[in-house]
């Protein structure tokens, strides 16, 4: 549901309404960068009349209009262009800025032959430009007194489209590229299909260093380490330092057939599990939990190619996790404990005779919110963007007669956040469902497959699960959960959670599986509700 624009005198209402910089991403050739610096905006205000339906693939009228456009009308953003003037240009530094406002940062101006040089400079210097647009941007925000908001207290938000992210993180995590003042004052990080890990292709893995047409080398792994203050060699880059990885939302496309660039060359390349460029499992962030283990950002993955009229950015799927990231009450984390995935009879008797097992397998986890036709978060095998494990990592010591589970490799199926002002209920309640599938694409038995009884593509646990979170001050963290199981009241979740504290705040609470059947599942489904925002109003 959209809500009622909001009015420009409201813009005294801060968090966590903070000023939005919108960071393009990667312009190849010269022609690409006039392109990309002749339109005001740089993409972010493109919109699409194209959809693909989920059970088909075929083409569907759906009119998006653009996160820019989107963003002024549901919750009153507006830009600082005026009269054909840049407002944040130094000649009109006494004009007052809005605290909610979009800014486009146009580093692609310098690499122009129109605006600049006719050379792009290096990544490093579009990470220090965006430090020092933050600092000017504060400066004019503070000035404006209808603001009301002091330097100390002012936050941005910044929202990047593939290379883009790149540029964020390079200025959020290398003390070298800004001031600790700028970098303070970001208070979350979006990212629409940026290439987190670098960029692997079928003929080539890790960009060459020595690409260096149109800086593709701003790619490579080697090159990624050096500009995002990790150390030399570094092979993971995709790892967060000195920003809060649970302040870092990913979004990853799946959908790499409608990416046309380079005639379809660039998808073929990339390969089906990816979204034409980038592939998805380089397309997430994460940090360290305090065991040293990665605790990766919060991330959804939608059916969404890298740009066109089917990408990522001007998408509804986009602009829903968008907002509720940046502006939501709540967020929820659903985690798949498995304690047993039993073996076919056959197949566990020559376990336990010590023969060589293998099996594989893939968890799908879809999230829709109440009241919506579209899904904030998709990963099936149809579009092959399932969690994949093998029997062998979830269970490291499976030579055992009780196999041990080894937790840090538990499926993290999704991460939501709601918003109660986009609620369609008139109680403010919020609600999603979320459909759990674990399937057996394997078995093998010392190197032959093992096909009694086994259907490819069948599933041995497939389930619907709602959840509903009710304002309730009497309740922990002043919401009231429960939840329900579609096939047993569609629609409705009506079993009360029995609740329990999170280290750290939030609520969390469990629902147990425990299938007797062979092939079957043992484990819990934990479902962990934190408050979002909250904290920085």
């Amino acid at each position: 549901m959209a809500r009622p624009a909001a009015s420009r005198a409201e813009s005294v209402v801060l968090h966590p309404f903070h000023p939005i910089i919108y960071v393009r991403g990667f312009a190849a050739t010269t022609g690409e960068i006039e392109e990309a610096v002749a339109d005001p905006y740089m993409g972010f205000n493109l919109g699409s009349t194209k959809t693909r339906t989920l059970w088909t693939g075929e083409l569907k009228r759906f009119f998006f209009e653009s996160p820019l456009v989107r963003l002024m009308g549901e919750y009153g953003y507006g830009d600082v262009f005026v009269d054909g003037e840049d407002l944040l240009s130094l000649q009109h530094s006494a004009t007052p800025i809005d605290y909610r406002c979009v800014i486009i940062y146009r580093y692609y101006d310098e690499a122009s032959e129109s605006f600049g040089q006719g050379s792009t400079p290096p990544i490093e210097h579009f990470a220090k430009g965006l430090g020092e647009l933050i600092e000017r941007l504060r400066e004019r925000v503070c000035a404006n007194k209808k603001n009301r908001v002091k330097p100390a207290d002012f936050r941005v938000n910044l929202v990047a489209h593939s290379m883009g992210g790149l540029i964020c993180r390079a200025f959020l995590q290398n003390p070298k590229l800004g001031s600790t003042a700028a970098r303070a004052a970001v208070d979350k990080l979006y990212t629409y299909a940026t290439p987190h890990g670098g960029i692997d292709l079928r003929i080539v893995r890790n960009v060459p260093a020595w690409a260096t047409f149109g800086d593709a080398s701003n790619f490579n792994r080697q090159r990624m380490a050096e500009y995002l203050g990790l150390p030399a060699g570094t092979d993971d880059v995709s790892q967060l330092k000195n920003f809060p990885a649970d302040r870092v939302f990913n979004l990853v496309g799946t959908n790499p057939g409608d990416y046309r660039a380079l005639g379809g060359l660039s998808a073929w390349a990339a390969g089906e599990a990816s979204d034409g460029l980038v592939r998805i499992d380089k397309a997430t962030t994460h940090g360290s939990d305090s065991a040293g283990n990665p605790a990766p950002s919060p991330h959804a993955f939608v059916h969404r190619s890298h740009s066109g009229h089917y990408g990522i950015v001007n998408s509804e799927e986009g602009y829903q996790n968008l907002v509720r990231f940046l502006f939501g009450a709540l967020r929820v984390d659903g985690v798949l404990h498995v304690d047993d995935l039993s073996l076919p009879q056959e197949v566990e008797k020559a376990r336990l005779a010590g023969r060589t097992v293998r099996a594989s397998y893939q968890f799908e986890s879809v999230v829709s919110v109440r009241g919506a036709q579209w899904q904030m978060h998709r990963r099936t095998v149809r579009e092959n963007s399932a969690i994949f494990r093998s029997y062998a990592e979830l269970f490291p010591k499976g030579s055992d007669a009780k196999p041990s589970f080894d937790r840090t490799r538990s499926p993290r199926l999704f991460s939501a956040f709601l918003d109660p002002a986009r609620s369609v209920a008139s109680s403010g309640s919020v609600s999603l469902a979320f459909d759990v599938g674990v399937l057996v694409p394997d078995y093998e038995v010392d190197g032959a497959l093992f096909l009694k009884r086994h259907f490819e593509g069948g599933y041995i646990y497939r389930e619907q699960i709602l959840v509903e979170a009710v304002p309730d001050k009497r309740a922990p963290l002043g919401w009231r959960v429960c939840y329900g199981f579609q096939q047993i009241s569609p629609g409705v979740a009506d079993t009360p959670a029995a609740l329990r504290t999170l280290p750290g705040g939030g609520i969390a609470f469990d629902l147990g599986i425990a299938q007797q059947r062979r092939p079957g599942l043992t484990g819990t489904l934990t479902i962990e509700v934190r408050p979002w925002n909250a904290s920085r109003r």
